[in-house]
């Protein structure tokens, strides 16, 4: 086994222009990542936890080879990504996979579930009807066979988030990314998916980087966490204890609001707690 980490990100910055306000002056300048370092191991399960425009999702993109850093390195397995044009970055989209947020944005309507779930096999090559390896993923995510023959308006959306998956183990991946894959589901079913994930990677040693806005959820799932705010990564530590003895103010500030996850997964955060919030119909 390598020593090489999965994921490893050296002073990563992130720059974007907002519009011009006056033909005199440079657009102004928002810096969305900044000097952010992280070192994510193979086959750890690594948190990423912000608020609202704390920079969390730009980052996401940055390690996802989706968009560029401004400055900065960032190494997949080793390999550089951050300078890389798209053309050439066929091998990471084969080693690492992304489930979005929204099951139902994510999945062409227009697509049966078999081919839904063969797209990133039939875009990388790989020939064949699939048949067998679409009933493999649709069983393995906890769904009928059969499901393959209908389409993503005919599922709840706890069983779109399983087909998301599904997608994503599709071409065998070493590193699966989740970008807050339980903040659209409905309150019943938010356990549920979190047990998934929880025997998946398990079941197949992968490395998981988990985003979230929630800690709570992050403590489900997560070995090891980093709390970002306004673009800066300001405390990395093991879950339980980043939640035991957090050094950073606005990581006691998040510990101290948090729900348990029973209220967490009932659609309460921590944020939501704090501000005397109620739980989400």
């Amino acid at each position: 086994m390598t020593d090489t980490p999965a994921i490893e990100l050296r002073e990563v910055c992130r720059d974007f222009r907002r519009p011009r306000t006056s033909l005199r002056e440079a657009p102004p300048v928002v810096r969305a990542v900044r000097d952010v370092s992280l070192t994510i191991g193979r086959g750890e399960r690594f948190g990423i936890v912000g608020e609202s425009g704390s920079g969390k999702s730009t980052l996401l993109r940055l390690l996802c080879g989706l968009d560029r850093p401004t400055s900065g390195e960032i190494l997949v397995e080793g390999r550089s990504i951050g300078d890389q044009p798209a053309r050439r970055l066929g091998w990471l989209r084969r080693r690492l996979q992304l489930v979005f947020q929204d099951p139902m944005s994510s999945l062409d309507p227009r697509l049966r579930v078999h081919d839904i779930i063969a797209e990133p096999l039939v875009s990388q090559g790989i020939g064949g009807d699939h048949a067998d390896r679409v009933g493999e993923l649709l069983e393995q995510v906890g769904l009928d066979r059969e499901a393959a023959r209908r389409y993503p308006h005919q599922f709840s959306g706890g069983q779109r988030q399983r087909i998301s998956v599904a997608r994503a183990l599709a071409p065998d991946p070493d590193i699966l990314v989740m970008d807050e894959p339980v903040s659209a589901l409905d309150v019943s079913v938010r356990a549920q998916v979190l047990n998934l994930v929880d025997e998946i990677v398990d079941g197949l040693d992968l490395t998981l980087v988990f985003v979230s806005h929630d800690l709570s959820v992050v403590r489900h799932v997560c070995d090891r966490v980093a709390v970002m705010r306004a673009g800066e990564v300001v405390e990395t530590g093991e879950t339980e204890r980043l939640f035991a003895e957090p050094r950073h103010d606005y990581t006691a500030s998040l510990v101290a609001a948090i729900p348990d996850l029973h209220t967490a997964l009932a659609g309460r955060t921590a944020q939501d707690l704090a501000r005397g919030v109620g739980p989400t119909s």
